[in-house]
């Protein structure tokens, strides 16, 4: 099959000097691919003019006359900016004109866009951004959410496993998938009173529920699934993209002190090339908006051409492998447990109209669940 992908061309610190050059980096290396560039026609064509030799025959302009800019308020984009390349690109996959949409923007502002104009799958009521880290087993964790939710009551962890799971279905082939709740230790009697509300919705769930997790369980794999806040998850990103290029630094400047360590850093050059290739937190860069009508692939907004090569990747091999069905599968599976599972937790949680799980009162030592 031939995948289609709206890229939004503007988005990101660099925008055109980055999405570009890894579009037609990754028409090279696909060759059931076509790519709907989005952005002021003008501008892109300039840049596609700087690769006289590039194969331009499954690229496909489209133009879009506004931009989103990294520090835009979500509503900002949102209502004010209805023909920015994002929203455009979002739009196309509403429309059926792509599979997917890859974006380096603003992040807020691509949520709101994309729950605005694709919608939510029934049984969620938020979505999440969800990506892979590496671990010592030689795979990925797949840990959600990376940042779409800061607050987040009891019930939306419960879909962040679900959803997850389904991921990991989708990407590795793994039928039951563990789950585990990132947590500040691994007691049940850890963390504050959401997470608690949250293990015990995991645990009756039927979901292949390990419980809670540390920081250091997301790279020894001990879980195929690591679900938190948006809050923590940022910060688990951030950090570990910031301890990788530290180590790098001081690897590097460790072989460069004097001719002996240069010469020892020949010799050992192969090592230390597939090391570099398995920390390189670029080859990583991608990750999914899940809950969403609609298959949207956020990277990261500094990425070089390089990491969003990676990024565009990521949306094919979503696309390919049927992502978005098997989210709606596992959904639809689960959908009629879910109710019973909150009630189960004694907090009265049930489904509305649309399916999604509406929370219930919260217990009286924890605050009140937000509308």
């Amino acid at each position: 099959m031939t995948v289609r992908i709206a890229i939004d061309c503007m988005g990101g610190d660099h925008a055109l000097p980055v999405t570009v050059p890894a579009a037609l980096a990754f028409l090279r290396n696909e060759s059931d691919v076509r790519l709907i560039l989005v952005g002021p026609t003008d501008q892109i064509e300039q840049a596609l003019a700087k690769h006289p030799s590039a194969d331009r025959s499954r690229i496909e302009l489209r133009h879009a006359s506004e931009v989103v800019a990294m520090d835009d308020p979500p509503a900002t984009a949102l209502r004010s900016k209805r023909d920015s390349s994002m929203r455009v690109a979002v739009e196309l996959v509403k429309k059926g004109e792509a599979d997917a949409c890859v974006s380096a923007g603003n992040t807020g502002a691509l949520m709101a866009i994309s729950r605005f104009v694709l919608k939510m799958l029934a049984g969620i009521d938020r979505p999440a951004i969800a990506a892979q880290m590496p671990n010592q087993k030689g795979g990925a964790t797949m840990m959600l959410d990376l940042g779409a939710n800061v607050d987040c009551e009891a019930e939306h962890y419960l879909q962040f496993g679900i959803m997850g799971a389904a991921l990991v279905t989708a990407l590795d082939g793994k039928e039951r998938p563990s789950v585990g709740l990132l947590n500040i230790g691994e007691e049940v009697i850890k963390g504050n009173d959401t997470v608690k509300r949250a293990a015990e919705l995991l645990r009756t769930s039927g979901l292949n529920f390990h419980g809670n997790v540390e920081g250091n369980d997301i790279y020894e794999g001990t879980t195929d699934v690591v679900v938190c806040d948006g809050f923590v998850g940022n910060v688990a990103l951030k950090t570990s993209e910031g301890l990788a290029r530290m180590l790098g630094g001081f690897i590097r400047e460790e072989y460069e002190r004097h001719v002996f360590t240069r010469l020892m850093a020949l010799l050992s050059y192969p090592v230390l090339r597939r090391f570099k290739r398995r920390v390189d937190h670029r080859r990583y860069n991608g990750a999914s908006l899940v809950g969403l009508r609609g298959v949207v692939i956020k990277s990261h907004g500094s990425a070089d051409a390089y990491a969003f090569e990676f990024a565009l990747r990521r949306a094919c091999d979503a696309v390919r492998n049927g992502l978005l069905q098997r989210i709606e599968q596992t959904l639809t599976l689960m959908s009629d447990g879910l109710a019973v599972v909150s009630d189960k937790a004694g907090n009265g949680a049930r489904k509305n109209g649309n399916g999604a799980i509406e929370p219930g009162p919260a217990p009286a030592s924890a605050p009140a669940a937000k509308a």
